[in-house]
């Protein structure tokens, strides 16, 4: 008996001793392979993407130099921005904006960066590259947003230069408007042609910026979607990011930019996502839709794009490839 004892005792200890080495051998090779994996991603070559609201073939070529010299992706849509922001010629950001109802104007700017960090200025008078200053208030102060003379004391304390920003073009249409003050948005040419931007770097990360000077003829004091994070811009580095233009006020209400970064998160495409928010404009209760324009563009981690409008002829500019175009976008008010 002690003879079958020993052998029965020498078979369990040598099945223990293989079962050990065989789970040895797995975690081993898990192991290896999730380095293998690892360090797969980490060659894989990235495509950078950039897009922006609207035709402004400037602002897309100047964010995708910054790409192409290898800069990040906040510094592509900083640039971008930048680049409207001087332009006079430009009715609706930076100098040359529009004013509202008493003749100043007044810009508001927003980004976001891959680590989530966010910074904004509103109502900013007398100051060109707003976009630059939310990022120095993002990056320089305890603080996400300064409005008014606030942002503008930082700017002053920052370095930034004042100037007059209402030039003579669009101080002569604000004067043809004193005429009748008549006040309503027209589709496509709602004078708050937002630019916002997103853009992916060759590291994979995603960032996005956003300028206005918001409604034309404004009461003032407003402030519309655009510097305002989930609303305007919303940037997730593991899911994804949007933007809007259109008419605020619609925007703020749905949280637009945010909603869509949820969705994308949810397994939606950038497509699928920027038709959902935009249906969640159109579907509100007694909205008035078919009256006012809201688009969206969107980008997710793989750098697909996406989307949508409720009119017709929004537009978008992409920089992808080596390459830049503008692609009309799809919309929800089909004749």
């Amino acid at each position: 008996m002690k003879g079958k004892n020993r052998i029965k005792n020498t078979m369990i200890f040598t099945v223990g001793l293989f079962a050990i080495t065989f789970l040895q051998s797995c975690n081993s090779n898990t192991v290896a392979n999730k380095e293998a994996t690892s360090e797969s991603l980490k060659t894989e070559k990235i495509t950078p993407v950039v897009i922006g609201t609207w035709n402004f073939p400037k602002a897309i070529e100047a964010a995708s130099q910054v790409l192409k010299n290898g800069g990040s992706a906040l510094d592509a849509v900083e640039q971008g921005c930048r680049a409207e922001e001087a332009n006079a010629e430009n009715q609706t950001v930076g100098i040359g904006g529009l004013p509202d109802r008493d003749g100043n104007v007044t810009l508001d700017a927003c980004v976001m960066n891959e680590k989530g960090d966010y910074g904004a200025v509103v109502g900013v008078q007398n100051i060109k590259h707003v976009v630059s200053l939310a990022r120095r208030v993002m990056e320089d102060t305890p603080h996400a947003l300064l409005s008014g003379r606030g942002a503008e004391q930082f700017a002053k304390s920052m370095g930034f230069q004042q100037e007059e920003l209402l030039t003579e073009s669009s101080k002569k249409a604000w004067e043809e408007w004193k005429i009748k003050s008549e006040y309503k948005p027209i589709i496509n040419i709602e004078n708050h042609d937002t630019i916002g931007m997103l853009a992916m770097d060759a590291e994979g990360n995603i960032s996005g910026a956003c300028t206005t000077s918001g409604l034309a003829y404004k009461m003032a004091g407003r402030i519309g979607d655009s510097p305002i994070v989930g609303s305007g811009l919303f940037v997730d580095n593991e899911v994804g990011a949007a933007v809007a233009t259109g008419l605020g006020e619609e925007v703020l209400k749905t949280v637009g930019s945010f909603l869509i970064v949820e969705l994308m998160r949810q397994g939606k495409s950038p497509q699928e996502a920027c038709e959902e928010a935009i249906k969640r404009i159109v579907n509100k209760p007694n909205s008035n839709y078919k009256d006012f324009q809201v688009c969206y563009i969107a980008m997710n981690k793989k750098g697909e794009v996406g989307s949508y409008a409720i009119h017709e002829w929004f537009s978008y500019n992409i920089y992808t490839n080596g390459e830049s175009k503008n692609i009309k976008s799809d919309f929800y008010l089909k004749p």
